[in-house]
């Protein structure tokens, strides 16, 4: 399992909306979209 898939994992089980994980650490919600799908833009 890769770091998305446990990440959205974690988030789900806990009934964490990706906004509310995105203010707990800081960062965009966006940032943790792209975290779960694996989608990087460099």
């Amino acid at each position: 399992m890769i770091l998305g898939e446990k990440l959205k994992e974690y988030r789900k089980g806990r009934k964490i909306s990706q906004e509310d994980l995105a203010e707990k650490l800081n960062v965009s919600r966006q940032a943790i979209t792209k975290w779960e799908t694996g989608v990087s833009h460099s």
